[in-house]
C-alpha cells in the first residue's frame, strides 16, 4: 500500500486553507514502508487499552440513543493501537485520528486500512482538534482520547533522537517536517534558559550543572548527537544520583523533548478545545506520563466540574451549573500485570470527564 492510500478519507480536511490540517503533502516514508501492519501491531502495546476503550461505551450509547453516528477522536494516533480497538469495539463509530508525526500516520493508515470507510486520519497538532471537527462538518464528537508523551515508535526509531540509550542525531521533533531540533536548542539557548527548561520541564535538580556543562562543551564543538549530549551530562551528575534516580540523562531528554515540541503549551490549548467539541454524554480521556501533564489535565477537568455560582448565592442558576462531571476518582493506573507486560506503562495516569450539559450557544 502506498502512503497516499494509507491516509484516507481526508478530502474535507485536506481541502482546508490551513495546511497544518492537511494530509495532501505527507509523502512516502521509507522507514514506514519497511514495516508492515503486522509488524506495527506486534511492536505496539497500547497502554490501558481495555479501560480506555470501555470508558467510551456510555458515550457511544448516548450518541446512538440520540440517533447520531458515534464520533470518536484519537488525538494521539501513534501506531493506531487504541484506534483499532475502538473501531473494532464500536462497529458503527466514525473515528478521527490526529498525529503530527507523518511516519506514525503512514503506519496507522496501513493498520486501519480495513476501516477506511469510517476513518479520517489527519496530519495536525492535536490542539487543532476543534478546527478539524469543524472542517469535517461535524456538529460535535462523543469521545476524545489523549495518550500523551513520546510514543513507542519515536523511542524505538533510533534516528529520531528521542532515546538516550542510542547514539543518534539530536532531533526529538515529533513532526520532522518543521521546527527546531533539540540540537538547535542546546547549541543556541542561553545558559539561563537551559536551566529553566531543565528545571521546569524535567524537574532536574542538577539543572545548573548540566546547563553549564552544555554551554562549555558546545563552545568547543556544537552538539550533533544524543551520545554527545549524554556524555556532557554524565560528567556533572553524581554517580550516586544516577544509581537512585535512573539514567542521568533521563530528565534532560524529557525536558528538551517537551521544549522542542512545545508539548505543555499545546496541551493547555488541546484539553479545553477537546471539551468544547463534546456532545452531551461525550467523554475526554487523558493518559499522562508525568506530573506536569497531569496537572494541566486536572486543572481543566476540575474547573469544568464545579459550579460557577458565587459563594453564598441562594439559587444555582442554569448558567452557573457545572457542565461536566468527573468519571475517574483521582487518577487510575495500570495493573501490576500490565506493567510487567509493558514496562513503559508504569508511569501512566488516567483521568476522564464527561459533558453533562449542552455547549453554550455563545
Amino acid at each position: 500500500m502506498t502512503h497516499d492510500d494509507a491516509v484516507h478519507n481526508d478530502a474535507a480536511v485536506g481541502s482546508s486553507a490551513d495546511p497544518s490540517v492537511s494530509t495532501a503533502s505527507l509523502g512516502a516514508h521509507d522507514d514506514a514502508a519497511s514495516l508492515s501492519s503486522k509488524d506495527t501491531a506486534e511492536r505496539h502495546f497500547p497502554v490501558l487499552l481495555e479501560r480506555c476503550v470501555s470508558l467510551f461505551a456510555d458515550s457511544v450509547e448516548s450518541a446512538r440513543a440520540a440517533g447520531r453516528q458515534p464520533v470518536l477522536v484519537d488525538c494521539t494516533l501513534g501506531m493506531g493501537g487504541h484506534s483499532e480497538a475502538m473501531l473494532e469495539r464500536y462497529p458503527d463509530a466514525l473515528l478521527i485520528g490526529i498525529d503530527r508525526d507523518t511516519m506514525a500516520l503512514s503506519l496507522a493508515g496501513e493498520r486501519l486500512a480495513r476501516f477506511a470507510d469510517r476513518t479520517h486520519l489527519v496530519h495536525a497538532v492535536y490542539s487543532e482538534v476543534d478546527d478539524i471537527v469543524h472542517e469535517l462538518s461535524l456538529p460535535g464528537v462523543d469521545g476524545v482520547l489523549f495518550d500523551l508523551g513520546v510514543s513507542s515508535l519515536q523511542l524505538d526509531e533510533r534516528e529520531r533522537g528521542f532515546a538516550y540509550s542510542y547514539d543518534a542525531p539530536l532531533d526529538m521533533r515529533m513532526d520532522r517536517t518543521e521546527g527546531e531540533t533539540a540540537a538547535d536548542l542546546v547549541n543556541t539557548l542561553s545558559e539561563e534558559e537551559l536551566v529553566r527548561i531543565l528545571r521546569v520541564y524535567g524537574e532536574e535538580k542538577f539543572a545548573g550543572r548540566i546547563a553549564r556543562s552544555i554551554v562549555k562543551d558546545r563552545a568547543e564543538k556544537p552538539f550533533e548527537t544524543t551520545g554527545e549530549l549524554v556524555a556532557s551530562i554524565r560528567k556533572v551528575v553524581p554517580a550516586a544520583a544516577a544509581r537512585t534516580a535512573g539514567h542521568p540523562a533521563k530528565r534532560t531528554f524529557q525536558a528538551l523533548r517537551i521544549a522542542v515540541n512545545e508539548e505543555l503549551d499545546v496541551l493547555e490549548e488541546a484539553i479545553p478545545a477537546s471539551m468544547d467539541v463534546l456532545n452531551v454524554g461525550g467523554r475526554v480521556v487523558v493518559m499522562s506520563y508525568h506530573s506536569l501533564e497531569d496537572k494541566i489535565t486536572k486543572k481543566f477537568f476540575a474547573s469544568a466540574a464545579k459550579s460557577s455560582a458565587p459563594a453564598g448565592f441562594p439559587v444555582e442558576l442554569e448558567e452557573h451549573k457545572a457542565r461536566f462531571k468527573t468519571i475517574t476518582r483521582g487518577t487510575e493506573q495500570p495493573t501490576e500485570q500490565e506493567i510487567s507486560e509493558n514496562p513503559r506503562a508504569a508511569s501512566a495516569r488516567l483521568r476522564a470527564t464527561e459533558r453533562t450539559l449542552p455547549r453554550s450557544s455563545s
